[in-house]
């Protein structure tokens, strides 16, 4: 199909273009970019006006969970794609703490089978480092690969015996892959809110900075040795972010994200006992906020992602410390950028918000896009039409009622956030148009 994007204001900061431009696409790539950047023989079958909106690349999320395989029955992966693509999101990595987990290829076969037959966001499998995420055995990483792997990791499970994680990180950089590990202590990364004054005079259990920088030292030393390329997933601290910074420094190859969450709340956040702030990692005080705002803005944090992880009613409704953690955020991953750049207020603002959702986690991903890798986060004459139209100037009240995923907790609820997609594109065709709600 034949599609002109007209009016729009084009940003794509892994080129660094920003200005009004048309978009031409044909046959599910992009054609043309630029005034009048049409072919001579190019007769549009639909046109899209984007007056007054932002035409960018289409969002990549790093982490988002789809809950499955597990919850075939709830149509949980068409109802979590469809969440995706009205925020703007159309290329997602899912962890690997499935029901059952991503150990086997079949699996991951089976997964990516049914996304590809949704015909919305692109998925990206994360295979098990170990098997059964048990952290003994190693799973067998080439196979999983070839079944469409980009990656491996424990999620949120603790690799507890360092000696495993240095053969994964031998056998992972033999191979060219990439390890991506939440950082933190097995042992320290119990509790269920950051330690602090906050928790002891709520009588919750504490996590301290110390189980991410105990880890996030084991990981840097066995990088050292082994020269495997790692992913830090959602960094939560101001001592975490100064230790990645020095390990860039140092030459390491290392690549990170934070959450949404972590960039704008902060422990207070709890209020009293509110469930839909239980989440993992927990939020911090503001301290640790600034760093990782401030970390995010100079580049040492590369990505922002939402942490998408719907959590069932039952397992909300319940005392905090056993509330289930995890939140929705797949549709608020763009608001909470741009909300993010505005709080900035500085000309690159907004370029590097982009960034981080576009360019900078396709640059995490690398290789592992394949035949994507030359045009995925970005826009380009020739490369695939993801694409996401967006109105930064709208402004929405977070409802739960109104959310398309089946996880409706979050801890922005009734917050009003400025920018609203109006189309999301991915390969050529329209697979989210605003229907004004």
């Amino acid at each position: 199909m034949k599609i002109l994007i007209q009016n729009g204001r084009v940003i794509d900061p892994a080129s660094g273009f920003d200005g009004l431009a048309d978009v031409a696409i044909a046959s599910g790539r992009i054609v043309g970019i630029g005034p009048a950047s049409a072919p001579a023989d190019f007769t549009p079958e639909r046109t899209l006006d984007a007056s007054g909106c932002i035409v960018v690349p289409g969002l990549i999320d790093l982490t988002a969970r789809l809950r499955e395989p597990g919850h075939e029955h709830e149509r949980m992966l068409e109802s979590e794609m469809a969440a995706a693509v009205a925020g703007g999101v159309t290329s997602l990595v899912c962890p690997p703490d499935t029901d059952p987990v991503l150990d086997e290829p079949g699996l991951v076969e089976m997964l990516k089978f049914r996304a590809e037959k949704l015909h919305q966001a692109r998925l990206f499998p994360l295979g098990a480092l170990t098997r059964g995420l048990q952290g003994e055995n190693l799973t067998e990483m080439a196979e999983l690969t070839e079944a469409g792997c980009v990656g491996f990791g424990q999620a949120d499970v603790a690799l507890m015996n360092p000696q495993v994680l240095q053969r994964a990180l031998q056998y992972a950089a033999t191979y060219g892959y990439t390890v991506w590990l939440r950082p933190q202590d097995g042992h320290l990364g119990k509790g269920v809110a950051a330690s602090g004054a906050l928790a002891t005079r709520l009588g919750l259990s504490g996590v301290p900075v110390a189980a991410e920088t105990i880890a996030l030292h084991t990981i840097f030393e066995l990088q050292k040795t082994t020269g495997a390329h790692v992913h830090l997933c959602r960094l939560s601290s101001a001592a975490g972010v100064e230790l990645v910074r020095r390990a860039k420094a140092e030459g390491l190859k290392i690549s990170c994200d934070i959450s949404i969450n972590s960039l704008h709340l902060t422990e207070v956040d709890i209020g009293f006992f509110d469930s839909r702030a239980r989440l993992d990692p927990p939020l911090r005080q503001q301290r640790d906020r600034d760093a990782l705002r401030a970390g995010l803005a100079d580049g040492t944090i590369d990505a922002l992602v939402s942490d998408h992880a719907p959590v069932d009613e039952d397992m909300k409704v319940l005392p905090f410390a056993e509330a289930e953690p995890g939140a929705t955020g797949l549709e608020l991953l763009l608001s909470l950028a741009v909300k993010w750049a505005e709080e900035r207020a500085t000309p690159d603002a907004l370029m590097r918000a982009i960034a981080t959702l576009t360019s900078a986690p396709a640059g995490v991903l690398g290789g592992a896009l394949g035949t994507l890798q030359a045009s995925c986060g970005r826009l380009v004459d020739g490369g695939v039409a993801d694409i996401c139209v967006f109105d930064p100037k709208a402004r929405w009240i977070v409802a739960d009622a109104a959310l398309r995923s089946q996880g409706k907790h979050t801890p922005f609820g009734g917050y009003e956030l400025p920018a609203r997609v109006r189309y999301t594109l991915v390969g050529g065709m329209v697979v989210h148009e605003a229907d004004g709600r």
